[in-house]
């Protein structure tokens, strides 16, 4: 049965959609088909992580809410982008990073709804193992159907009080959703803290499962969100800690 995954924070800033491309990427090298859509149309970005410019797309997600073309049409194979060459395939649905494009989608919204169908339509006509959902920060209409229809979800933050507040109204709601499966990752911690003291007391705290805590990285600020971390260093401690989360997804 496929497996919709959405990656989200309250707040902007945490790494989510740097999380979403690790992750996604990671479970495609197990050789399972992956899809992820980029539903952040205020400020998009994750198609940067991929290395797909935007000129190498016609269209976006934009347009399927607008009733453009069907979804399956602006869902972009980027499989070889990131090494993928056999056995799992990786495709991306990005949002329009037009200016005029992202105005409309402030301006007027779009029916949440469609993107639930669209997310189904998705996973049927590309015969997904995983979906992969890059959210907008925060908490709306739209992130509460994306929650809701999630067979997982991630949960990232930062050690941070403002964080720490957010995520635990995060968490509530989707409790209330009735989210099948939880999860929390700390990120962006710094090397003077002890992390096994942190996950025990984020555990405590929110009573979910940390499922990986990623020190502060100053390789995956040089990285400029150009690339997938695992990708250019797969051995690296942050690219250990990705596959290990990878792995409870996998297992939820």
């Amino acid at each position: 049965m496929p497996k919709v995954v959405s990656i989200h924070s309250y707040r902007g800033g945490t790494g989510k959609s740097n999380f979403t491309a690790n992750l996604a990427t990671t479970v495609a090298a197990q050789g399972y088909r992956v899809g992820v859509v980029d539903t952040d149309l205020p400020s998009p970005g994750i198609h940067n992580l991929f290395c797909l410019e935007p000129e190498q797309t016609q269209k976006a997600l934009n347009h399927y809410l607008w009733g453009d073309c069907p979804i399956t049409s602006v869902a972009y194979d980027v499989s070889a982008n990131v090494g993928i060459t056999s056995g799992g395939q990786l495709f991306l649905v990005p949002s329009s990073v037009k200016a005029d494009d992202i105005a409309r989608i402030l301006n007027n919204g779009y029916d949440a709804r469609l993107m639930n169908d669209g997310f189904r339509s998705l996973v049927k006509a590309l015969q997904l193992d995983y979906l992969f959902i890059d959210t907008h920060p925060g908490l709306s209409k739209e992130t509460f159907l994306s929650i809701a229809i999630s067979h997982v979800l991630l949960l990232i933050l930062r050690p941070d009080k403002q964080d720490y507040q957010g995520t635990a109204v995060t968490a509530d709601v989707a409790r209330q959703l009735k989210v099948r499966k939880m999860l929390l990752a700390i990120n962006k911690v710094y090397s003077t803290l002890n992390l096994e003291a942190l996950q025990q007391k984020v555990e405590e705290t929110f009573h979910e499962t940390v499922a990986g805590v990623f020190p502060l990285s100053e390789e995956v600020v040089q990285l400029a969100s150009e690339g997938v971390f695992c990708v250019k260093y797969p051995d690296h401690p942050i690219s250990q800690e990705f596959r290990k989360v990878a792995q409870q997804i996998m297992e939820a």
